[in-house]
């Protein structure tokens, strides 16, 4: 028996209990959890609403413990980063081989965990956007996980970053010292056009940002934290003079090309290497995770909450 955090009934209700250990397939390792991330979407219901009973979890970091038994992946006594849809906040964690990426030796296992599920689609939907050197890109929702990572990202391919946050008084001096060369309130104030978005708000803000769309361009939707519809009004969608030819996308991280590991060691790299600021706003043992999980569900905690198992 190992011991897990179970997801509970009620808002952000969780415990922690031992449960029956992980089996793991032929090619999946068996890794040993150190550290794992908070995102508000897997305690609010982003990819599946946690169930009461279930041990919930993207994103965990720690060392593996038993390599897969097919001969992929990481060898026993590697420090890996791990991605999954559950299962990342327990002691013991069965992943497959190419959602796992190995880390550097003394690795801050912790900061590491942070950088899985936001920078991985804050990456692949940049590269969506094609080439981004000296143009205008827009993100949504520019304070959040995926939308911090983006920022930093498009400033080192050499972009021009605009981006949007509710909190723009409070949280511009941060975003510019991230890269963004413009800070806005909305998509509806930008002065377009821009030749691509990164958008993880949804709702109204991904109309006006699609409406904002030069010509060839692309908006990448990776979330929707608004939680609201998203209603294009009629003929907003019909191409015109300098507005033809442009994409709405979306993809799925998790069933993406076998390639993520590489990327997710990348990231992890560079957050080691002080390159990439995760935004760490909360960090502690997991007895006191529902000090996390309250703070995040008030909106009051704004970064990454990274957990140690211990």
């Amino acid at each position: 028996m190992v011991r897990a955090v179970v997801s509970g009934n009620g808002r952000g209700a969780f415990t922690l209990s031992e449960v029956p250990d992980p089996s793991p397939a032929l090619g999946e390792a068996l890794v040993q959890v150190d550290a794992f991330t908070v995102n508000f979407g897997e305690i609010h219901g982003g990819l599946t609403p946690p169930q009461a009973g279930t041990v919930p979890g993207w994103e965990a970091a720690g060392v593996v413990v038993r390599a897969a038994r097919d001969g992929s992946g990481p060898r026993e006594g590697t420090p890996v980063l791990t991605l999954g849809v559950g299962g990342g906040w327990a002691e013991l964690r069965a992943v497959p081989a190419h959602l796992m990426a190995p880390l550097s030796d003394g690795a801050d296992l912790g900061a590491a965990s942070t950088v899985g599920i936001a920078g991985a689609s804050a990456l692949r939907a940049i590269r969506r956007l094609g080439d981004v050197r000296g143009r205008r890109v827009l993100v949504t929702g520019a304070t959040g996980g995926v939308g911090r990572f983006a920022v930093q990202l498009l400033r080192d391919a050499g972009a021009v970053p605009v981006a949007a946050t509710r909190k723009v008084e409070r949280r511009r001096a941060e975003l510019i010292a991230l890269g963004a060369a413009e800070v806005v309130p909305d998509p509806a104030t930008v002065d377009g056009p821009v030749h691509g978005v990164v958008d993880t708000v949804g709702g109204d803000q991904l109309v006006s940002a699609y409406g904002l769309l030069a010509e060839g361009s692309v908006l990448v939707m990776v979330g929707h934290s608004s939680e609201q519809d998203v209603v294009f009004p009629c003929g907003s969608l019909l191409g015109g003079p300098g507005t033809h030819d442009r994409t709405l996308t979306s993809f799925f991280l998790l069933s993406t090309t076998p390639d993520l590991g590489d990327d997710l060691r990348m990231l992890a790299d560079r957050v080691a290497a002080g390159e990439l600021d995760p935004g760490i706003a909360w960090r502690g043992p997991w007895q006191s995770l529902s000090e996390a999980t309250t703070a995040m569900l008030d909106r009051t905690l704004h970064g990454k909450a990274v957990v140690e198992v211990r």
